[in-house]
């Protein structure tokens, strides 16, 4: 008897020193995390006292059974490769159970944020609109004079001309081009004559990151800020029945679509004919607006008459005088609150499908060697613009 207790101390005194060579082995592993090692270091050592014990004397964990097992414990080497082996063991387990807790807890963390993203989408940013000084005098006084009207707000194309008795301030500011809302029917349509205009970082194969994508943004604006009902046409009018692209064709392939649209929706009262223009490649159309690059815009006028042919009888526009006071009061008003954002009304021959409505634009937002993001910018002080001549504010 005396001889079995003096066994079972031999065999405890033999355990604490397993039991701290263990726990070091397992501390050596967890340095190679020290992030972790501070939260497992408890976890270890109990789980290694256990484990040494049920492995090397587990009848210190029950209790003495008549006819039990006699342990055998392994010879110094065999046992010291077994406590690092499975100290190794646990500690990697561990370590691997507080990184998949981890992971798991940020991946909830991530999953919840999306969700509340996807449910509190954030608004799109509205753009205020402060009234500032103009570059240079806009007084009705001063722009009843032909050359200096023409000189400030327009300019002529070679191939085409206008005089005093077409650019008359009194009726560019007498016509009526107010709006009554009505959320209800459609009241302005935007379409693309030129439907595959790209930007400078536009990708060709997405549709969107181009004059389609700002059309786009600018309806959602007019609808989310503004409440317009807004009509965005996307059909591919440049690209003709054989698949083949034809912008000189373009515009009769769109003709047909409009006049469609209008039987259908004869509510609408403002046409908005979205492209890009085409600039030399050292030519960057931009401007700074509420601190975000902003293209510049220009609106373009067809006259019907040509130098060489003079007036076209086969391109009839009795809507011609109504579009150039529309053109000229949106730029009017873009003077008093965004004077770099507009860069010019172009007078050029020609129609354009402008006759279509009193209140039908062509709208050259940036050129191509704008991006995307420069373009998509300059929709929001647009519509600004846009809000206060249908509104018929100043």
């Amino acid at each position: 008897m005396k001889g079995k207790k003096k066994v079972m101390k031999l065999l405890v005194v033999i355990l604490a020193g397993l039991c701290i060579y263990n726990v070091a082995q397992a501390a050596r592993v967890l340095q190679q995390d020290g992030q972790y090692g501070r939260r497992l270091s408890a976890q270890i050592g109990v789980q290694l006292m256990h484990q040494a014990v049920s492995v090397y004397v587990p009848g210190l964990l029950y209790t003495e059974r008549p006819g039990e097992e006699e342990v055998i414990l392994e010879d110094e080497s065999t046992c010291e490769t077994i406590l690092e082996m499975n100290g190794r063991t646990l500690a990697e387990r561990l370590l691997g159970e507080n990184q998949s807790d981890a992971v798991s807890e940020e991946n909830e963390e991530a999953l919840k944020k999306e969700e509340d993203g996807e449910k509190s989408e954030e608004p799109e940013e509205e753009v205020t609109a402060q009234a500032v000084t103009p570059q240079f005098d806009i007084s009705l006084e001063r722009l009843r004079d032909f050359d200096y009207l023409l000189n400030h707000f327009f300019v002529v194309d070679p191939n085409t001309t206008i005089d005093a008795a077409g650019l008359n301030i009194d009726e560019l500011m007498g016509h009526d081009l107010t709006m009554k809302q009505d959320s209800q029917s459609p009241q302005i349509l935007i379409y693309h004559t030129h439907s595959r205009e790209m930007f400078a970082d536009s990708n060709p194969e997405d549709m969107n990151t181009g004059v389609i994508g700002v059309g786009e943004h600018l309806a959602r604006i007019l609808r989310d800020q503004y409440g317009y009902n807004v009509l965005h046409d996307t059909q591919a009018y440049d690209i003709m029945p054989d698949g083949s692209e034809d912008r000189s064709k373009a515009y009769n392939q769109a003709r047909d679509g409009l006049e469609q649209i209008l039987a259908e929706n004869p509510t609408i009262e403002v046409i908005i004919d979205l492209h890009r223009d085409g600039v030399s490649e050292d030519t960057h159309l931009v401007t700074d607006i509420d601190g975000k690059p902003t293209a510049q815009i220009m609106y373009f006028n067809g006259l019907s008459y040509t130098n060489e042919s003079g007036a076209l009888s086969y391109l009839p526009n009795d809507n011609m005088d109504a579009n150039l006071a529309f053109s000229f009061r949106l730029e009017y008003v873009a003077a008093s609150y965004y004077p770099m954002l507009t860069r010019c009304v172009y007078l050029k021959g020609y129609r354009y499908n402008l006759d279509l409505r009193p209140k039908s634009i062509l709208l050259e937002v940036g050129a191509q060697t704008n991006t995307v993001e420069e373009a998509m910018n300059a929709m929001a002080p647009f519509a600004v613009v846009l809000d206060k001549v249908l509104k018929g504010e100043q």
